[in-house]
């Protein structure tokens, strides 16, 4: 099967927004967190360096909204929040784990690579 160049376009238009939400930098801190175990958001607000609280609070709704994340709210005073991996966002941890190794694997020589680039310019 052959794509026409409009059907490409849209192919791209949806892996580009889907790969803008799990590319994300604050994504990636909070999918390898909830990897682990559920997380309060406080708890996870702790354990991210960097992280307002808005953009917590934003990454979160977007997971869940994207059905990658699950919030679970507990009737107890005051009330207790939950956030876990859903299936779905389970199946990213695989893939975050081996962009991560690549990461670190080609590191100096892209820092390399940049020095020498910034070197010409």
């Amino acid at each position: 099967m052959t794509l026409r160049h409009k059907d490409e376009t849209s192919t791209c238009r949806l892996v580009g927004d889907v790969l803008a939400r799990i590319g994300d930098k604050w994504t990636v801190f909070v999918v390898r967190l909830l990897a682990d175990r559920p997380m309060r958001f406080n708890e996870m607000k702790r354990s991210i360096d960097g992280i307002s609280q808005r953009m917590l609070t934003l990454t979160l709704r977007g997971l869940e909204r994207d059905g990658l994340v699950t919030r679970t709210v507990f009737p107890t005073v005051p009330p207790r929040v939950d956030y876990e991996l859903t299936d779905l966002g389970q199946t990213l941890i695989h893939m975050l784990q081996g962009l991560g190794t690549w990461a670190i694997e080609h590191q100096p020589t892209i820092f390399a690579a940049r020095a020498a680039y910034d070197a010409r310019e």
